[in-house]
């Protein structure tokens, strides 16, 4: 069975992030819906992406951190905090109606900060972020992943799980689960959770995703899910390593719990780069909306929407 996306839109925005940027997202890279705001993190910027849950007007941005990228891709890239996972997390200490919390990869020292957003009743999002040093979340999955790699990150129970995403030469797919209250403390205290007093994950479940003309599956972000279970988004994209973007051969979705076992998967009709993904369940069908990155600042990453069915 072939999943078919439906286009809704482009993630144009009212405004440039920045003289000499297009005035679009281009790099989306995690997704979250709060109310009737839509929340996108793009890997290649220093800002939150908002926009209309239903309408098709213009986004705007949230700045996340202080300072500027600079526009050459090669520095750009070396530079980035390369913000690849957004989370929705309940309400604690600070934050009585949740908060969003946008996460680097991991991948490289400079990509262990966060930002932590406070929402209002209504969903929507302050324009203070608190920025936090994370290192201590990275530095036992920096220990245990020959290339560490974090592309999402949901609220599942009394669990935060970060999803480890493989490559070409390290198959290394897998669910890190951290006890969430820990977390929250900590965050809810202001304070960064340097290396020194890193979180021990709970657990770090492998995940098996299959292949595409030979090149692995991968996690690009997920959704949580009523049951306890996500949805999740998967790329097979031709790189062999956690740094350098290739072509992508082929996306798939599918359903998987939190101990790694893959419930479907289902491949997409066309190469799509999904990279950000929101779940909504109507009866037996899940309805998702899904975010491409198109690995090129001309192009703007879409709003896609499509069906999974519930076995």
């Amino acid at each position: 069975m072939l999943i078919s996306l439906t286009k809704v839109r482009e993630l144009d925005l009212s405004a440039p992030p920045s003289a000499g940027r297009p005035a679009h997202v281009s790099a989306a890279s995690g997704l979250v819906r709060a109310g009737r705001f839509l929340y996108v993190v793009a890997d290649d910027e220093l800002h939150l992406g908002v926009f209309h849950a239903t309408e098709a007007k213009a986004g705007h941005l949230i700045r996340l951190f202080p300072g500027e990228l600079p526009a050459p891709a090669k520095e750009r890239k070396a530079r980035k905090p390369d913000l690849e996972a957004l989370a929705l997390l309940p309400s604690f200490a600070g934050y009585p109606h949740g908060a969003l919390l946008a996460l680097g990869s991991g991948s490289k020292r400079n990509r262990r900060m966060a930002a932590l957003l406070a929402l209002d009743a209504q969903g929507e999002a302050g324009d203070i972020p608190q920025v936090c040093d994370l290192s201590g979340l990275f530095s036992v999955p920096e220990e245990i992943f020959a290339a560490l790699n974090i592309e999402g990150a949901i609220v599942l129970g009394d669990e935060l799980c970060l999803l480890q995403r493989g490559n070409k030469r390290t198959v290394e797919n897998a669910v890190v689960r951290f006890q969430l209250s820990a977390l929250l403390d900590v965050l809810g205290a202001g304070r960064p959770i340097a290396a020194a007093e890193s979180l021990i994950p709970s657990a770090i479940c492998p995940v098996v995703l299959g292949e595409i003309e030979g090149i692995p599956l991968c996690f690009t972000d997920a959704a949580a899910l009523p049951s306890g279970e996500f949805v999740f988004a998967a790329i097979a994209e031709d790189t062999e390593d956690n740094y350098n973007d290739g072509p992508c051969k082929g996306a798939a979705l599918g359903i998987a719990d939190r101990q790694g076992r893959l419930r479907c998967l289902y491949r997409l009709d066309r190469s799509h780069k999904i990279e950000g993904v929101h779940a909504d369940l109507e009866g037996g069908t899940l309805r998702l909306l899904l975010v491409t990155d198109g690995d090129d600042p001309a192009i703007a990453a879409g709003l896609y929407t499509a069906s999974l069915p519930i076995l």
